[in-house]
């Protein structure tokens, strides 16, 4: 412990970088976890369907819609997911989970979600891709 409190005296440059980047960091993972969407994985997604009666909006375009979803699913593509806000009023009390090709869009849009007033929004965790690859059932159009 002395060489540690002999370092930090020694090196006051570092030492106060070291905690500037300690704020910051601190600062921004506060941050997302305030405005930030909770990922589920696919399991944590079947359960909130199957017992909070959760709502899946997949945001895929038509065509990859068409080719396979979760079962109840809904399609909104993310470029009219901010004209469906009243679509969704109907589902503000239970979770919401956006569902995208790989788990990289679903984030931004459910922010917008949360800004709007939804408080139950969830990302699933990879996507649709990772749905598939637990072998999870799908329905084909």
């Amino acid at each position: 412990m002395e060489q540690v409190v002999e370092f930090l005296t020694n090196h006051p440059l570092l030492t106060a970088a070291w905690v500037v980047i300690a704020i910051v960091l601190l600062v921004v993972q506060l941050k997302h976890m305030k405005t930030g969407v909770k990922s589920l994985v696919p399991q944590e997604v079947t359960y909130k369907i199957n017992k909070e009666e959760a709502q899946v909006i997949d945001m895929r375009p038509v065509a990859d819609f068409n080719k396979g979803h979760i079962a109840g699913a809904k399609n909104i593509p993310q470029s009219k997911l901010d004209d469906s806000h009243k679509e969704l009023e109907k589902h503000k009390n239970n979770p919401i989970i956006l569902v995208c090709a790989n788990g990289i869009q679903a984030g931004a849009a459910g922010t917008k979600l949360k800004k709007a007033g939804f408080e139950q929004v969830f990302k699933l965790s990879g996507g649709y891709q990772s749905w598939v690859g637990e072998n999870l059932p799908v329905v084909r159009n």
